[in-house]
């Protein structure tokens, strides 16, 4: 019997054709595998984008929370105050990425106030928003001193809803500094004062103000509880959105919160009548409501309603073709025409950058407690 192999041409053309179908099934597979790559790096720059707007959202919306009532009906010197925290505030200077920039030329000179943009002010060139706030059981409501006090003592008429290892701020109206306390004791109607936030003033003295009976008390809550908060909130290096505690102090560290955040925009929302409705957005970098400006100055505070934050966010994984445009609009979308608007910004990408995909994640925050205002 007669045995038959394949010739060499058959070889070859079963060769070529496995080549081929080994081809196509390669492309497909690479094809799958780097669109599953988009995808998959898509979805988590959303995401992030998401987490990071629920993070802020979160920490803004509450601002002025226990210090808006210092303000109403009259005010009790807590807008725009120095603010003093034992060794802590006021501070010669921040970690990264709030070194570099922020306040650099009045790190010293932090005011009290619900909400502060620095605008480019973090090392990367992002803003850095400053949120401050309490959640006192007792309302945030101020209470004036009725009897003479000491370095140590605050003598009022009552000091139901006050505990021990609570904060209080101490201000009078018409004085520059205020003073952060904490109480380490309590009677029925004199707090005495100390632990780590005790502070004897610095430029004006807490024996001063507490001889004083027009000075007043505002509970803030206990640090404890997490109830109290002053931030700094800003991108630092590898993306990351970080908040950093002012009453740490120099000893404190940044804490990342979000990743994925290239950089961080935002302007104020501001009601310029007083009638409770947001008439206008204000850049920050804009005469009379540059940080400076408006921490010093409690008219323009009462006026500021919302906020309206910009995240541009950056995939992790690099492309070999350009994948995004050479700039991106800020804040632009309530206009037909860019140019009137006031407040819009462009965000240039380097050559780079722009291997890389972006998003921009834009929201608005409102104040509910500067609402509350009359």
């Amino acid at each position: 019997m007669k045995q038959r192999g394949l010739t060499l041409i058959e070889l070859l053309v079963a060769m070529v054709i496995g080549l081929i179908v080994t081809l196509a099934v390669t492309s497909i597979v690479v094809t799958g595998e780097t669109h599953k790559r988009i995808t998959t790096s898509t979805n988590d720059m959303e995401q992030a984008g998401a987490y990071a707007a629920y993070v802020l959202d979160r920490a803004v919306r509450s601002a002025g929370s226990s210090l808006v009532q210092s303000v109403q009906p009259t005010d009790r010197g807590v807008f725009g105050c120095k603010l003093n925290a034992a060794a802590k505030l006021p501070a010669t200077g921040f970690p990264a990425p709030f070194k570099k920039a922020f306040l650099t030329k009045a790190a010293s000179d932090l005011r009290v106030a619900p909400l502060l943009i620095g605008k480019s002010q973090s090392d990367t060139g992002s803003d850095v928003l400053v949120v401050m706030g309490g959640d006192a059981v007792a309302g945030g409501v101020p209470r004036g001193l009725t009897d003479p006090g000491s370095a140590n003592t605050l003598a009022m008429d009552n000091t139901v809803g006050v505990s021990v290892d609570d904060l209080v701020l101490v201000s009078q109206q018409g004085t520059t500094d205020c003073l952060l306390e904490q109480v380490s004791g309590v009677a029925s109607k004199v707090l005495t004062l100390g632990g780590n936030y005790y502070t004897a003033g610095k430029s004006t003295s807490l024996e001063t103000l507490a001889a004083s009976t027009s000075t007043y008390v505002t509970p803030l809550g206990n640090p404890a509880n997490g109830n109290v908060q002053f931030l700094l909130l800003g991108v630092g290096d590898n993306r990351t959105l970080v908040g950093y505690d002012l009453l740490l102090g120099a000893d404190g560290a940044t804490q990342a919160l979000a990743d994925g955040v290239a950089e961080l925009h935002a302007i104020y929302g501001v009601d310029s009548n007083g009638d409770g409705i947001l008439d206008s957005w204000a850049d920050p970098g804009a005469a009379g409501f540059d940080i400076a400006a408006v921490m010093q100055t409690p008219e323009t505070m009462r006026k500021i309603v919302a906020v309206r934050i910009a995240l541009v966010m950056r995939s992790a994984n690099k492309e070999k073709e350009t994948v995004s445009s050479a700039t991106l609009k800020l804040f632009g979308d309530d206009f037909q025409d860019a140019s009137k608007n006031p407040v819009a910004q462009t965000v240039t990408l380097s050559d780079d950058e722009r291997h890389y995909r972006h998003r921009v994640v834009e929201f608005t925050i409102p104040l509910r407690n500067m609402l509350l205002l009359p």
